[in-house]
């Protein structure tokens, strides 16, 4: 008994040996809005190259995606009238887009995030100056916006902190962000106290992205090209501004344009882009606070409004609205600095990156 339970034991072990590994698919989508198009292109994980798998037409000038925390749908704002959202169901083996429906918006839309549940879809509107919420169906049909809530001017960016208690948005040119109570059970949205998180003026907050441990925000300002660092309070929904630093290259002389961030997931390194010179400038976060040290900057796509960071945090494809094209930087895992590798076509006014892994 105990020969034939060793036995079927080393056969589970050579099984386990010889099992195929699953490897993650990593794909991007790149909205690219005079196009009217999405493409969605293939990652090579070992290389950095990119091929493409679909491209996909839309109805209108689409700009801002949005990923259900699941990775079953994608939702695309369409920012000419009529104002709308399109829902697709991602392909859980190739990444590819199957076509939903689409759903009124109650203005153009800057920017759009799901709640952690899946369940909700944030807007905000920079020429509406509102923020809006919109239920999403178990199938992906986002529904009529049930909830909007009027804002300062020119609301940039909206989503939810990691515990999907708190809802923050951006008003750029309100100089605030805005500090709400989020309910996920009913939808509610209310005011915090103190409801707003004031900077200085003309600073412009534009996007946010919240530290992988939860208690650091950084800001990017699009009109004096400065990086925020805040530390957040998820007892009381709550930010500070801690330190900050400047996001344009040495010597810089223009207007400042910067426009969109992201951090390794371990977070080690924070990449902001700026438009005006068409850089890349990559900071270090401290392990303990976040606090950021300048790396370098680095030149990228001309005019890089958008861009995304792959989940193993090894590459960024940045989005040149002026170059037609996006380009991948391989990140070096242990100084932070980024190599520029190849440049590849997508269409006109490349205007947003989203990257998922399938397993």
């Amino acid at each position: 008994m105990r020969t034939r339970k060793k036995l079927s034991a080393a056969v589970a072990v050579i099984g386990l040996m010889n099992a195929p590994i699953v490897e993650a698919t990593t794909v991007a989508y790149v909205s690219s809005a005079d196009s009217k198009t999405i493409s969605v292109l293939k990652l090579d994980e070992e290389t950095g190259a990119l091929s493409t798998l679909q491209e996909v037409a839309v109805p209108g000038m689409v700009m801002p995606l949005a990923l259900s925390p699941d990775h079953r749908y994608l939702f695309a704002a369409l920012r000419s009238a009529p104002y709308s959202v399109e829902s697709f169901k991602i392909d859980p083996k190739t990444g590819e887009l199957s076509k939903i429906a689409i759903s009124p918006l109650p203005e153009s839309m800057a920017n759009l995030s799901v709640d952690k549940t899946g369940r909700y879809l944030f807007a905000a509107s920079y020429g509406g100056n509102l923020i809006s919420e919109s239920r999403i169906g178990d199938d992906g049909v986002v529904a009529p916006a049930n909830l909007v809530m009027p804002t300062k001017p020119k609301a940039h960016a909206i989503k939810t902190d990691p515990s999907n208690r708190w809802l923050f948005a951006t008003n750029l040119g309100g100089d605030i962000i805005m500090q709400c109570r989020f309910d996920a059970t009913t939808g509610a949205i209310e005011p915090n106290d103190p409801p707003t998180l004031n900077f200085p003026k003309l600073a412009g907050p534009r996007h946010f992205i919240f530290h992988p441990n939860g208690r650091i925000v950084y800001v990017v300002n699009e009109l004096d090209g400065k990086l925020e660092r805040l530390s957040f309070d998820s007892d009381k929904g709550t930010l500070a501004i801690q330190q900050t630093v400047t996001v344009t290259p040495p010597g810089f002389s223009g207007t400042p344009w910067a426009a969109d961030l992201h951090m390794t997931p371990d977070g080690a390194y924070l990449y902001v882009s700026e438009r005006t010179s068409s850089t890349i400038t990559a900071f270090r976060a401290d392990s303990e606070d976040g606090t950021l040290t300048r790396i370098d900057t680095f030149a990228t796509e001309t005019q890089p409004r958008a861009f995304g960071m792959d989940p193993a945090g090894r590459y960024l494809i940045v989005a040149g609205q002026l170059s037609r094209a996006v380009s991948v930087h391989r990140i070096d895992q242990a100084t932070g600095r980024i190599t520029r590798l190849n440049s590849y076509v997508v269409g006109n006014n490349p205007s947003w990156v989203e990257i998922i892994d399938l397993k």
